[in-house]
């Protein structure tokens, strides 16, 4: 499975580049990052960034490709616009339009 983390608002162009690439599905939801915090006004409250959450579950042979399609619709390889990593999916129940992942 494939995990990105981006700022809020910058997930559809990492989405397209992952369907282009080969994926068939892609999930995004909203997330806050707990990380770095900004201290604003006098109050200095802490703002915890908000961040949309890409997953993206491929067949092993499609990962690479799809990994750098959307790092590279995303510009994820600038600092400070999010970043990608990779997780094993050892089981998935539904996932027929998945394909070939389905029975490996």
């Amino acid at each position: 499975m494939i995990v990105a983390i981006v700022q809020r608002g910058k997930a559809d162009a990492p989405v397209r580049a992952a369907l282009r690439a080969g994926a068939r599905t892609a999930t995004v939801f909203f997330g806050r990052g707990l990380g770095i915090r900004e201290r604003l006004g006098l109050l200095g409250l802490a703002v915890q960034p908000e961040k949309e959450i890409i997953l993206v579950v491929v067949p092993d042979e499609r990962v690479d490709q799809v990994v750098r399609a959307m790092v590279r619709a995303g510009n994820l390889d600038q600092p400070g616009v999010g970043f990608v990593f990779v997780l094993p999916v050892d089981f998935a129940l539904g996932a027929e339009a998945l394909g070939e992942a389905a029975s490996a």
